[in-house]
């Protein structure tokens, strides 16, 4: 700021001035139409951030104009469409994510109940052993941090923690990775289904001009043809 302060306020407030007049330009538009888009209101949502005064008691919240960097997610194209499609796969991961929360509840309760009595750092309640066994599930130091040491004690640890590792690692995660996958791959056929629909309707309004052309040739042309024969006739007379 000491260097170049002058220079950054400037464009900060002509980069602002644009988003506004964009803004307002898209309400002149559409009017309430604008609402109904949650690219609009997302957008309108960051502006408005950004339009917090610089003092007062909200002076903290200019800490969230940083936000403004997410309109190219609305700008973009291609980001938009990651976008879309995470939000499309959300029920999927909902569901996922019931399951994981099961198989997380029934694990604590069982590391718990067989390791907690001599590992209560890691197992000696509930919520401990959940975030021990979401260590464990990202593979995080699983093996020496925990997994041996424990093994040292209860030898057969191994029957639960290895099952466990190959259900919510290899399982259960990489279900959330199909379900992106498909959402994705769906919104890009939807994308195919519109650029396709869009060159129909482009091709359907040139044959339709084409049509009305090739009529109002023809009507010139019968025109053309009575008036050479209206002539002839004269001349025959």
């Amino acid at each position: 700021m000491e260097a170049a302060g002058g220079l950054l306020v400037a464009i900060d407030r002509i980069v602002l001035a644009i988003f506004v007049f964009e803004m307002l330009a898209k309400l002149a538009v559409y009017r309430l139409g604008f609402f109904r888009s949650g690219w609009n209101i997302f957008d309108l949502t960051i502006v408005g951030i950004a339009l917090i005064p610089a003092a007062g008691p909200l002076t903290v919240l200019r800490a969230l104009r940083i936000l403004r960097v997410l309109r190219l997610l609305s700008v973009v194209p291609q980001m938009r469409s990651v976008v879309t499609a995470l939000v499309g796969a959300l029920p999927g991961m909902g569901s996922i994510a019931a399951v994981m929360s099961l198989i997380f509840y029934v694990g604590s309760v069982l590391a718990t109940k067989l390791f907690g009595a001599t590992f209560p750092e890691w197992f000696g309640s509930i919520g401990a052993s959940a975030y021990s066994l979401f260590q464990i599930m990202t593979l995080e130091s699983w093996s020496m941090g925990i997994v041996r040491p424990v093994m040292e004690v209860y030898p057969w640890a191994w029957a639960f923690f290895v099952p466990f590792i190959l259900v919510t690692s290899f399982a259960v995660l990489n279900l959330v990775v199909a379900v992106i996958v498909n959402s994705m791959q769906i919104v890009h056929e939807a994308e195919q289904r519109e650029e396709r629909e869009a060159e129909r309707q482009i091709i359907h309004e040139e044959t339709a001009a084409l049509a009305g052309e090739i009529r109002a040739l023809r009507r010139e042309l019968g025109e053309v043809k009575s008036l050479l024969e209206e002539r002839g006739e004269k001349a025959a007379g």
